[in-house]
């Protein structure tokens, strides 16, 4: 108990240290001219498996944002360190946010290291499932934080919120005040009258899915639950073929959920990628999805763990059939993101 306390105290405390300044000293540094056009490449199938991680060879909840300044797309995971012989569950804790790199459109990946300046207790700690958007020339970062390694899955979990003037180093605003000390797996989207709605999945209130609003990205309101008809994690919010779309990982394929405001939410039969895929490192089912529009077409980013362990990251092309959204992970399909094509807050020009 003393820990927890402890652990909370320090979190309040750099909270007050660190919200009211942190942005102000920033800004002026953050808001610059930035590039938006990629490099012309031919469109092409992207390899498969999309990515494995070089270091531990756990990459896990990937997301995927377009960096302006250097002209390519990079991806950030969670680094599970799925190589390491550990006790119990250590393995998928004491986790750095990887990131990253492709200069042709999405088809290949190059590691290039970790996030730097999340850490804000001494040692080492717990970092998942980063959530990166692009607002007004600075990145944000929502990412899920555990104090230490535990070998079980136990423990406070908070949001903590980062900005970043290159998505290389990483300044922290604060901890994220929500529905409880047991959240993971934040999602942002922009609301259609102004303002922006964070979902997450509470561990202390059943696993549902729940919301938060903000004005500004720094502070947020709880909503309350939103999806609660069974236990979920990892939402992921997108647009596309004229509705809202949200994905959630249910540990037996991914559910899919359709909106027209992003306040009501109609459940799909359909369940993606829950059958076995044939390609290479695909023979499992699929976990904890980012979406991500172009223009007509749309990609689902996951990951499986075809000997339940090691992890690898994979993309698949999605479809809109009849009101619902629908993935065949074995059919073929051409691949070459575009920032013009790409939704403004993942760092795209529309």
């Amino acid at each position: 108990m003393n820990e927890l306390l402890d652990r909370r105290r320090f979190l309040s405390a750099t909270s007050a240290s660190l919200t009211a300044a942190a942005l102000a000293s920033i800004t002026p540094r953050l808001l610059r001219a930035a590039p938006t056009t990629a490099p012309t490449t031919a469109a092409a199938m992207p390899k498969s498996p999309l990515f494995r991680d070089p270091i531990f060879d756990g990459p896990t909840d990937p997301t995927i944002i377009y960096n302006r300044d250097a002209r390519q797309w990079w991806m950030f995971y969670t680094a599970r360190r799925a190589n390491v012989d550990t006790e119990g569950a250590a393995w998928v804790h004491g986790t750095d946010i990887g990131i990253a790199s492709s200069a042709d459109g999405g088809r290949s990946w190059l590691y290039r290291g970790i996030a730097q300046g999340l850490n804000v207790q001494p040692g080492r700690n717990t970092y998942w499932a980063p959530e990166i958007i692009w607002d007004n020339g600075v990145y944000h970062m929502y990412v899920s934080y555990i104090t230490g390694v535990p070998t079980a899955w136990t423990g406070d979990r908070d949001i903590l919120h980062y900005v970043s003037s290159n998505l290389w180093d990483w300044e922290m605003v604060g901890p994220l005040s929500l529905s409880s000390h047991r959240v993971i797996d934040a999602c942002v989207w922009p609301l259609p009258a102004g303002g922006w709605r964070m979902w997450y999945k509470d561990e202390a209130n059943k696993s549902h899915i729940y919301a938060a609003d903000s004005a500004n990205l720094m502070e947020w309101n709880v909503v309350g639950p939103v999806i609660t008809n069974r236990g979920q994690e990892g939402p992921n919010v997108f647009r596309h073929a004229g509705a809202y779309w949200m994905v959630t990982d249910m540990w037996s394929g991914l559910f899919v959920y359709r909106s027209a405001d992003l306040t009501t939410w109609k459940h799909q039969p359909t369940v993606l990628l829950a059958t076995l895929g044939t390609r290479a490192g695909d023979n499992a089912i699929g976990h904890h999805a980012f979406m991500l529009s172009q223009g007509d077409d749309a990609f689902i980013f996951y990951f499986t763990e075809p000997d339940k362990r090691h992890a690898r990251v994979q993309v698949a092309a999605l479809d809109v059939q009849d009101d619902q959204l629908t993935c065949d992970r074995d059919r073929a399909f051409a691949m070459d993101l575009s920032p013009e094509k790409t939704a403004t807050l993942r760092g795209g020009s529309s």
